[in-house]
């Protein structure tokens, strides 16, 4: 039996059980030992009555002191009592439905009792506890249940695997030996059924390094095979001539990530880049000194936005920035006329547009360049992945850009972008306003919005962030619509207000985007589709409802829509909540505006799952590595993955193959 027998093929599981395991998504006997617990209940550390703390799992060997009483209650529900002591003491338990395991426990005997203790210190209490034998000693694992399958079942399906199938060795053997990791037998049989903590740890350790280790050449493979492909030779660099054209003075680091670029665009190879910075730190401007160093060079560049109402500001912003360089720019987008699309697309099939902006319109089969260089994509999550390799597919090898102002820590970057060189703009431009954060509760309410109305007379605009469309009974949320209804007609009665929610259609959400942008809605509310968003300078105030809901870079970003002009600006969180956990986040927010910062901040409170959410679904969920406690592993891994392949870029030598295996398979789902 190999790693790649079906389930169904194991001793003991055949077609039904096989169903259920596949629905967890073990549909191999390999798969099945890479299903690891979720937890383990550790027997062998016993601990006296007397000892052992309240509310708190623990082991402690006790025998039966009275006989086994039974009471029925009114619900219906069979308790069974008895009291159980060890030298230092007493405790009364008790088994609720349990009528199998009552009928297994003999008064006089001696088991081990796991489980909480409450009660008082005259009398402690366990309820339910897990009851052994007293000859089993061990750490036992807990595997994810369903109604179909207990933990006890798959328990017994790895060790039936464990004994059967012998698993293939993909680490090699001197990096085993650099990075002192125990063997793959030795490994699963340890994470499964560990003799000892010690054992436990040995085992997880290589097993975290592998998974990383394995994805690292899986992405470096895919980066390599990129720059393997020729691209459009930059000859000449323009950037000095750009910087001259400008009326405004670049940031060191908006400097120096447009040089990184143009390097990759002189070496031969296409560029492969993700710019990373902050909301207000100035990538566009970035994008627009590589657009004007392609056209200087005599090739096109195109740029996609996700929505026509971005498309049409990096569109004008580009105008600005280009209108004394001779670069000529052009927009196209779906709600032009077909004479306006027209005409552009015969401009770009006759090189007389330099640059496009646009959004989907760009990807459509009769979009034609004359000779495209470089292909942008702004918050490119937005797109999926057919979608660029579209674009890209217009021009022979092009280089491509990836701009993204959500900021991802470095331990997610190379896991979601490890196909990419990564810049990152970490500095703001000159005149970037402050924003100052303040977290209340509702009792406030009141006063903030005689604040925001101040503000409005005033001329400026607002916005109010509430995190859901319509309302949710079972949960005290504001909703966006309701909030909307009672503010048009009470308290901003004498104000133009919007509303904008992520269940509008595309020309419904732009037609609102665009009321605000021209100054015709004063306060626009809602939900988290502002979070990327465009520039509206006159914005100055905002005011999040239920902040406790939002992670901390995504309040981040919903922030960054404000203080993008000269005005000051104020965010106001609004949260009930008494949680200590959501009162410390709320207080990094209120303390901190570095994005990256926070972002490696919310990884550690909500862990990678939650703070990814539904974006990135192309990329394998991790089974054993925890992409930030396991931060210091991830690094030395992408170091042993990109030295491993520069001496067997093709994975081609024998003591490698395995690993090829593996990476063939996870090269075919990340792609």
């Amino acid at each position: 039996m190999t790693a790649n027998t079906d389930i169904r093929f194991l001793k003991g599981v055949g077609e039904k059980r096989a169903e259920v395991l596949k629905s967890k998504g073990i549909d191999t006997v390999g798969a099945l030992l890479r299903f690891y617990p979720r937890k383990y209940l550790d027997w062998t550390k016993v601990t006296t009555v007397r000892n052992a703390p309240f509310y708190e799992n623990v082991c402690v060997k006790a025998r039966i002191v009275t006989p086994i009483e039974t009471v029925e209650t009114r619900r219906g529900i069979t308790i069974y009592k008895f009291l159980a002591e060890d030298t230092s003491g007493r405790f009364a338990v008790s088994l609720f439905n349990q009528v199998y395991l009552a009928k297994r426990l003999n008064f006089g005997s001696e088991y081990l009792f796991y489980g909480k203790f409450d009660g008082s210190f005259v009398m402690k209490q366990m309820n339910s506890p897990l009851i052994k034998e007293v000859g089993f000693c061990g750490i036992e694992p807990i595997y994810p249940e369903s109604r179909n399958m207990s933990s006890k079942a798959i328990q017994k399906f790895v060790k039936t695997a464990l004994e059967s199938v012998d698993m293939p060795e993909v680490l090699p053997e001197d990096i085993r030996c650099e990075n002192g990791l125990c063997d793959i037998k030795y490994a699963l049989n340890n994470i499964h059924f560990p003799k000892t903590k010690e054992s436990f740890e040995r085992a997880k350790k290589r097993l975290v390094f592998e998974e990383l280790f394995c994805l690292q050449v899986a992405l470096t493979v895919i980066k390599l095979k990129t720059h393997r492909q020729s691209g459009c030779v930059i000859e000449n660099d323009v950037l000095e001539e750009f910087l001259n054209c400008i009326p405004f003075t670049l940031t060191n680091a908006q400097i120096r990530v447009a040089k990184e670029c143009i390097a990759d665009m002189q070496s031969g190879k296409p560029m492969s880049r993700l710019v990373q910075g902050d909301v207000g730190s100035g990538k566009t401007v970035v994008a627009a000194a590589l657009c004007f160093t392609c056209a200087k060079n005599g090739y096109q560049s195109a740029l996609m936005a996700p929505t026509e109402i971005l498309a049409e500001q990096h569109y004008k912003t580009f105008l600005k920035i280009t209108e004394n360089t001779g670069v000529k720019c052009g927009l196209l987008t779906g709600s032009m006329t077909k004479k306006q699309k027209d005409t552009v697309k015969n401009q770009l099939q006759n090189g007389e547009i330099d640059v496009i902006i646009g959004t989907h319109a760009l990807i459509v089969n009769d979009v034609e360049f004359k000779n495209l260089g470089l292909v942008i994509t702004d918050e490119q999550h937005r797109f999926g992945a057919a979608q660029r390799g579209k674009l890209e597919n217009k021009g022979l090898n092009p280089h491509k850009l990836v701009m993204s102002a959500t900021p991802i820590p470095q331990t997610l970057s190379y896991i979601l972008f490890g196909d990419l060189d990564i810049s990152v703009i970490d500095e703001y431009p000159k005149g970037r306003q402050k924003i100052d954060t303040y977290s209340v509760d509702s009792s406030y309410r009141t006063r903030i919005y005689n604040y925001m109305k101040k503000f409005l007379n005033e001329g400026r605009q607002g916005y109010i962030v509430c995190p859901l469309v319509s309302e949710n009974e079972e949960l005290d949320i504001k909703s966006a619509k309701e909030y909307y209804e009672n503010l048009v007609k009470g308290e901003f009665s004498k104000f133009s207000l919007g509303l904008l929610h992520g269940k509008m259609s595309p020309k419904e959400k732009d037609a609102v985007m665009r009321k605000f942008a021209n100054g015709e809605i004063q306060l626009l509310i809602a939900t988290t589709v502002i979070e990327v968003g465009i520039d509206v300078p006159n914005a100055v105030i905002m005011v999040i409802e239920n902040a406790e809901r939002f992670g901390l870079s995504q309040l981040h970003q919903l922030r960054g829509r404000i203080g993008r002009g000269e005005f000051k600006s104020d965010c106001i969180l609004i949260s009930d909540s008494e949680s200590e956990d959501t009162k410390k986040r709320l207080n990094i927010i209120k303390n901190s505006s570095n994005g990256f910062e926070i972002a490696d901040l919310d990884l550690a409170l909500r862990g990678p799952g939650d703070f990814l959410g539904n974006r990135q679904s192309g990329i394998p969920q991790m089974k054993i590595a925890d992409l930030f406690a396991d931060k210091q592993v991830l690094l030395e891994a992408k170091k042993q993955a990109e030295q491993l392949l520069k001496k067997d870029p093709q994975l081609k030598l024998a003591e490698n193959a395995d690993l090829r295996q593996e990476v063939i398979e996870l090269y075919r789902k990340l792609k």
